[in-house]
């Protein structure tokens, strides 16, 4: 027996070892699970029509820190200004969520930041993603609080940006991402949710299927289907400039608001609705009960109950699935939109599962 265990033994330390797998790009990593795929595991890259923009300088975390509604200092440096008592401060992210408010405390842009920089000893570097519509809108709005500070801002046309998505029912397939990092600028986690997979910043030039093994390009109407699917909003047509507010559009769900940053531009309806704890309407995915054709549905169109009680407006979709901004208190409800012609469509709305189990509101 004891000849048998030592045989046993030397087996399995013969064994080929898993490998140590790593993403984030750009030095942002984290250990992933080693080894090989499941055979099932498979993973979409979507180019996307999303726009970047580079803000560097010695002076654009605090200048960004005065404009929107996360907490950029978090991004620096992971709080290394003040770490915990007796400890270490955390690693920052490589990538945060937020949004830019105009003074009334109304969403202008959804935004996702990434950090380029590593150390504190660093310029501050960082890489804006906007609605590609929005670009000069972007670049105008943060030019006029500009003013003296020391910031570089500039849009990076030869940049391209992917969201890599697992397909349904894939299994774990964090293990075939490998980090590349002569070809990879940035591939990180999507901050706003687990389910929209990770992000992919790379030069125009760079094929992210070389850079993301086993993987295929998307149709972005499919990254679309994903979104409204799992009521994640994205660009203009999902939250309207001037008119959606913040925590309304799920904003605090996707952490990409701080409530203990101090002042930002529209921070006071924000904290104001925050503090009374009350969000009567919310973004969610909506369910038609037949494909709609493309455009068949004006942005903004009213979704009535049973009685014809308005329960919220339709925001943007594709086929049977979108988003709409509706009062939570109906959403159980029979619901319709009434379409030119007398006739009408219904739908269902549902809660995402992402969202915190912890809340009713």
């Amino acid at each position: 027996p004891a000849a048998m265990l030592v045989r046993t033994g030397a087996a399995l330390l013969a064994l080929p070892r898993r490998p140590r797998l790593w993403i984030g790009g750009g030095g942002g990593m984290r250990r992933l699970s080693g080894g090989p795929p499941p055979p099932t595991a498979a993973v979409r890259c979507f180019p996307l029509s999303r726009a970047l923009l580079r803000v560097q300088g010695p002076e654009a975390d605090t200048f960004l820190q005065g404009l929107l509604t996360n907490d950029v200092a978090r991004l620096m440096w992971g709080g290394a200004d003040r770490p915990p008592e007796g400890g270490a401060p955390s690693a920052p992210p490589r990538a945060q969520y937020t949004h830019a408010l105009n003074v009334q405390g109304r969403c202008l842009y959804d935004l996702i930041l990434y950090r380029l920089h590593e150390s504190q000893e660093e310029e501050p570097n960082i890489l804006m993603e906007c609605d590609y519509s929005m670009l000069d809108s972007v670049q105008k709005h943060l030019k006029l609080y500009k003013i003296r500070r020391k910031v570089n801002i500039a849009p990076c046309l030869d940049l391209s940006l992917w969201a890599v998505i697992p397909e349904e029912q894939s299994g774990d397939v964090s293990s075939i991402l490998d980090k590349r990092a002569d070809k990879t600028l940035v591939l990180t986690p999507d901050p706003r949710a687990e389910v929209m997979g990770w992000r992919l910043i790379t030069n125009k030039e760079e094929n992210p299927l070389k850079i993301v093994p086993g993987s295929r390009i998307g149709n972005i109407s499919d990254y679309h289907r994903h979104r409204y699917k799992q009521g994640i909003a994205e660009g203009v047509k999902d939250i309207p400039p001037g008119v959606a507010l913040p925590l309304e559009s799920n904003l605090a769900y996707m952490d990409g608001i701080s409530f203990t940053k101090g002042c930002y531009i529209g921070q006071e309806l924000t904290a104001r609705t925050h503090h009374t704890g009350v969000i009567r309407k919310r973004l969610l995915p909506v369910q038609l009960s037949a494909p709609s054709p493309l455009g068949s549905i004006p942005e903004g169109a009213a979704i009535l109950t049973e009685t014809g009680k308005s329960a919220g407006k339709y925001r943007a979709g594709g086929d049977e699935l979108g988003i709409a901004l509706l009062r939570l208190a109906n959403i159980n409800e029979p619901l319709h939109i009434n379409l030119p012609g007398d006739t009408s469509v219904n739908l269902t709305a549902s809660i995402p599962n992402w969202w915190p189990k912890t809340t009713n509101k």
